[in-house]
């Protein structure tokens, strides 16, 4: 469990082509000792499992399956990543709650500056729409956001420079991919109760 609060931008060292996934290693200021084997870090919004580690980089094994629903598959030397270690239950929550399993691809639309901060505008995958409100919480590419505007499967979220500075947000354009892990409330509640709605509407 995460809680979208960024704490390192790594640098991704090299991507090697498995049998069936690739392994990514990732270079990190955070303190190797907080990567035993088997560790979970979210990179980018996606919840990995430490396969290795040495000095001041560690190694993850990339499955087809997280390759076909984020965009770790797109990431190549020198790109940068947002990392976080796995929550302790001491820890403060600053973000929310964040499983890490990404949910679909969505797309940067627009960015505007406004005053200090800017206005992302993201493109959400067809029908994830749904499960967001407005001032409610979504995860984009492993960032705890507060999203507003919230039409159809767009949402909009504003940036302040600080996260812009520590954060994958800052390298982003019109365009680009990002991870999409919606509220995780929000879809169990979904889950629960369409049984009851799809009966009431029958």
């Amino acid at each position: 469990m995460f809680t979208g609060i960024i704490e390192d931008l790594g640098t991704v060292a090299r991507v090697e082509l498995l049998s069936a996934g690739r392994r990514l290693t990732v270079t990190t200021r955070l303190p190797m000792e907080d990567f035993p084997l088997g560790a979970s870090i979210c990179i980018n919004g996606a919840c990995m499992t430490v396969v290795d580690f040495r000095e001041t980089r560690f190694c993850v094994d990339v499955s087809l399956e997280s390759l076909r629903r984020t965009t770790l598959g797109d990431l190549k030397q020198d790109d940068r990543v947002n990392l976080e270690r796995s929550v302790r239950l001491q820890d403060r929550l600053g973000g929310h709650l964040v499983s890490g399993h990404v949910d679909g691809i969505g797309q940067v639309i627009s960015i505007v500056d406004e005053g200090e901060s800017s206005i992302f505008r993201f493109q959400l995958p067809a029908g994830m729409g749904r499960l967001t409100v407005e001032k409610g919480s979504i995860t984009l590419d492993g960032i705890s956001l507060t999203c507003f505007h919230c039409i159809d499967d767009r949402v909009e979220a504003a940036v302040i420079p600080h996260t812009r500075q520590v954060t994958t947000l800052g390298f982003k354009t019109p365009g680009d991919s990002v991870n999409v892990e919606l509220d995780l409330f929000g879809k169990y509640v979904e889950r629960l109760l369409a049984p009851h709605i799809e009966a009431s509407s029958g």
